[in-house]
């Protein structure tokens, strides 16, 4: 590359910590270049730690969007709320004159998309740099985050603790590497039973699902129609509200309330089974922590229906299967024969039993929004367990598919409810990466991101 696209990054523009924001005020403030920022993660694109994190990559129009920037700037213009910076985009959002292949071989021939889908065109109005097609799990089909075709990316943030690889959950696999490598200061994915947030947690990053209604969906390639949410994650919640501002085309109504001021509920229950030592750790460390702010936290019991986790499940499928049908008489041998089976279920699920799914599904939302309205949020550990190392997960169907199951059992709770969530990390310094998730009902958004600010601010001390 010549020096134009390659400008040299002063000593005085090192990474300013922590967040997006903090970056976009230094550009805005002119202590650093976005044109420097962006070289910076290009750089970190290129590292051994986001080795799978992309599909395709869009540097030079990545450095057009952060040039013009510092020509905003430079000129006296106001500087955009993304500033130039990096943002990865998942592979299932038409980005112009790129294909959207879902990370799927049987997609390999997609032509270009005409026009940037409506959430990409929204960042990019913002003034990000649209850094790449993120990798995934194929279709968006689990919460592991493995991927045959491209190549798996392994956990960006576990190495440190832990050589062996391990997964960096799923499906927005390559969201949270891009994010957690530094390669993408935010990364747009899709959240249909926990797609957002369980690669949140597992890196230690923040990962908010909003209400699926305020986002829009149009030019995604669906996984299922009624789950399914386009969303980001990010390092802080600050940095989340501003994403979902942005991609909600809203301004968040906060009221900047402390943790003392705070009513939240912890279902007690199947949610808590099965926790590992270092999440259930964390997770008590972050009640206790909560209850010396002042905020006063109940244990209840959800109400009584089928799992959510299983009715997300069967209706996710059945919605996947009506997409893909037509599709597999010529391409099923192109696709991840894991995924294909999950695809293949949704095929058993009739006309009348789709109908009784939706009909539970609203009796029970019905149900929870009763029991929600005393409460700020609801609080949970995101995902029960840690990364788990990889090796076993690729070399065994039954271990595979159990682990998704408990990856998927808590965030999917939300998505079958229609409601929001916000998962922010609770580990200290030194200890696995694990998620704490805030969640309510639809269009509870600003009280949970509420919620969220004034958690992450009372966990900083025990956090370090």
């Amino acid at each position: 590359m010549n020096a134009d696209q390659n400008p040299r990054i002063l000593a005085s523009e090192r990474r300013p910590a922590p967040d997006l924001s903090a970056a976009a005020q230094a550009v805005a403030d002119g202590r650093i270049r976005a044109a420097a920022l962006l070289e910076q993660a290009l750089a970190a694109a290129d590292a051994p730690a986001a080795r799978h994190a992309y599909i395709r990559r869009f540097d030079d129009m990545a450095r057009a969007a952060a040039a013009a920037v510092d020509a905003q700037r430079a000129a006296g213009a106001p500087v955009p709320p993304l500033a130039g910076l990096a943002v990865s985009v998942k592979d299932l959002f038409d980005v112009a004159g790129a294909p959207t292949t879902a990370a799927s071989r049987s997609l390999a021939d997609a032509a270009p998309a005409p026009a940037d889908c409506p959430a990409v065109a929204r960042l990019r109005a913002a003034g990000a740099a649209i850094s790449g097609h993120s990798n995934l799990t194929e279709f968006a089909f689990s919460g592991i985050g493995i991927n045959p075709h491209h190549g798996t990316p392994a956990n960006a943030a576990t190495a440190a603790l832990d050589p062996t690889p391990r997964i960096p959950g799923g499906s927005s696999s390559g969201a949270a590497v891009t994010v957690a490598s530094g390669a993408a200061w935010a990364a747009l994915g899709s959240d249909t039973r926990g797609s957002i947030r369980v690669p949140a947690a597992l890196h230690g990053l923040v990962g908010f699902k909003n209400t699926a209604a305020l986002t829009p969906t149009e030019g995604c390639l669906p996984l299922s129609f009624t789950l399914d949410t386009a969303c980001a994650i990010t390092h802080s919640v600050r940095d989340a509200v501003r994403l979902h501002a942005i991609l909600g085309a809203r301004t968040p109504r906060l009221r900047g309330r402390p943790a003392a001021a705070l009513q939240l509920a912890v279902p007690v229950g199947e949610w808590l089974d099965d926790l590992d030592a270092a999440v259930a750790h964390a997770f008590e460390r972050a009640l206790q922590a909560l209850r010396r702010a002042g905020a006063r936290i109940t244990e209840l019991r959800l109400p009584e229906g089928e799992a959510p986790a299983l009715a997300s499940g069967r209706l996710g499928a059945a919605e996947a299967w009506a997409w893909h049908r037509g599709r597999l008489g010529a391409r099923a041998a192109d696709y991840d024969p894991r995924v294909l089976a999950r695809v293949r279920m949704g095929r058993d699920l009739d006309a009348a039993g789709y109908i009784d799914l939706l009909q539970a599904r609203r009796a029970w939302i019905a149900r929870f929004e009763a029991l929600a309205r005393p409460f700020d949020a609801f609080v949970l550990p995101t995902v029960p367990v840690v990364a788990p190392p990889l090796a076993p997960l690729l070399a065994d169907d039954d271990a595979f598919f159990a682990a998704n199951a408990l990856l998927l059992r808590n965030p999917s709770l939300v998505n079958w409810l229609d409601g929001c969530a916000l998962s922010l990390p609770m580990q200290a310094a030194g200890e696995w990466p694990s998620g704490l998730m805030l969640f309510g009902p639809a269009l509870a958004d600003d009280t949970v991101l509420d919620a969220a600010l004034a958690v992450e601010a009372a966990l900083a001390p025990v956090r370090g």
